[in-house]
């Protein structure tokens, strides 16, 4: 059977090489880079920014997983995305994208945790919560690496060997972007835009070909402990957040609000598995009633901005990720 990978452009069929197991290469995603960067010129492809979790998929040898962006197996949590893929024509791809569930149209991570957490099949066919995974990009197809190919042609690839259907979409993009299209996402309650040099190679590791522009500000930090309630809130004051620097983690602030009940009572219960006597952290907590955590937990944490002495500004909690490493957690810093 004739592969697509035939009809590559002339000159291009030399960047293709034997590939590596596909979970192999899974194993090493591509990470995008956060900018203030507004202008740009025509060599650059614009992606909406997904409020999801970064999955890989590799088809081959005739099964199917899908892996977070740590590594970590997700085929039993999402089932249906499974059987998605496993039903293609294509028999040997690796792709990456993000999955995501929407509420009120619009792409919602603090949904998609009602589903994180699934494995039961019982429990997944009750949920009501359903996903989407969109997929962005092509690493290997038919047995061979395509990550040394432009992102063009790796996209126009990707479009022709997998068939979107649903819980499948693909990623589109758009060919001009700048301060218009940012502020157009925005508007629409999109999270943001990735900013993507159309002719870049898929490179495993952070990279500035690939630019985050956030509409608001917000990232991941290490939660390092908790304060206790006060008044009638049950279960935790406020968690205690920070990110490393080196080896050390650094206090960040607190955050208070963004719990509901439910959510509150489910954070001390893990917290109190996590505790431990002496603060994690590499400066001083100003905290009286304060209880230390083993940084284990990762959450995400909107916030207006960072103060001259390093401390979040209304910081407002939307949910736990179990997809990244608190150690890989640091302080995001903007570009030009």
């Amino acid at each position: 059977m004739t592969s697509l990978l035939d009809s590559l452009p002339p000159g291009l069929d030399g960047r293709v090489r034997e590939a590596a197991p596909g979970a192999e290469l899974a194993a090493s995603p591509m990470l995008a880079t956060l900018t203030e960067r507004r202008l740009f010129t025509d060599d650059w492809i614009f992606e909406r920014k997904l409020d999801g979790i970064r999955a890989l998929a590799v088809r081959e040898n005739g099964r199917t997983t899908l892996r977070s962006r740590s590594g970590r197996r997700l085929d039993a949590t999402y089932p249906e995305i499974i059987d998605a893929l496993s039903g293609q024509d294509c028999e040997d791809f690796t792709v990456d994208g993000e999955i995501v569930a929407y509420s009120h149209g619009r792409t919602d991570f603090g949904r998609l945790q009602q589903r994180m957490g699934l494995t039961r099949p019982a429990d997944i066919a009750a949920s009501t919560v359903a996903v989407t995974y969109y997929v962005f990009d092509l690493l290997r197809l038919d047995g061979m690496d395509v990550r040394r190919l432009p992102l063009r042609t790796r996209k126009s690839l990707l479009r022709r060997s997998i068939t979107f259907t649903a819980p499948l979409r693909f990623s589109t993009h758009r060919n001009e972007g700048g301060p218009e299209l940012l502020a157009d996402a925005c508007r629409r309650g999109w999270e943001g835009l990735i900013a993507k040099r159309a002719e870049s190679t898929y490179q495993a590791r952070r990279s500035g070909d690939w630019l985050k522009l956030k509409c608001s500000r917000g990232q991941e930090f290490v939660v390092g402990g908790f304060t206790e309630p006060t008044g009638s809130r049950e279960g935790i004051g406020a968690l205690l957040i920070g990110y490393y620097e080196g080896e050390r983690l650094r206090y960040a602030g607190k955050v208070g609000t963004g719990f509901d009940r439910r959510t509150l009572l489910a954070l001390r219960r893990e917290l109190d598995e996590l505790q431990v006597t002496g603060s994690p952290f590499g400066d001083p907590v100003p905290e009286r009633t304060a209880h230390w955590a083993r940084p284990r937990l990762v959450a995400q944490v909107a916030f207006t901005e960072w103060t001259r002495d390093g401390m979040l500004r209304h910081p407002r909690y939307q949910g736990l990720r179990d997809d990244k490493d608190p150690a890989d957690i640091v302080r995001e810093r903007g570009k030009p």
